[in-house]
């Protein structure tokens, strides 16, 4: 977007970071969108938008990388470190998986069965 001066509204590394600051937001918002969706279909459909922006993500970054405009956040983390985190998430998603089958397993024996006869109704027809 050009003024007549020939400046633009932004200057480009701002308007490069605002449009890859979008597109994680919406990265977030399709995966949360993803998760909480019920229907095959329209999950189905999230997870396609997700993965699109994903990738239109890693490609808004590279091209900032490129140009020298994106600072690094993190210097290079050490495998060990990596290694751990991995290890921690790994015990924590089996613990959660552990937890759900213990607490969904007897599901059917929640249901109550009567121990006593279905009651005659109170109301008389035409009363």
């Amino acid at each position: 977007m050009a003024s007549q001066n020939g400046s633009t509204f932004l200057p480009e590394e701002d308007l490069l970071n605002s449009i890859l600051n979008e597109l994680k937001r919406a990265s977030r918002e399709y995966t949360t969108a993803t998760t909480e969706a019920s229907c095959p279909s329209i999950r189905r459909m999230f997870t396609d938008l997700a993965s699109e922006t994903l990738k239109m993500q890693g490609e808004m970054y590279q091209l900032i990388e490129k140009q020298k405009q994106y600072p690094a956040a993190v210097p290079y983390a050490m495998k060990a470190d990596v290694d751990k985190q991995l290890n921690e998430m790994q015990k924590t998603s089996q613990k959660t998986r552990e937890f759900t089958a213990q607490k969904t397993s007897g599901i059917e024996s929640y249901s109550h069965i009567p121990n006593t006869s279905e009651h005659p109704t109170n109301v008389q027809p035409g009363h």
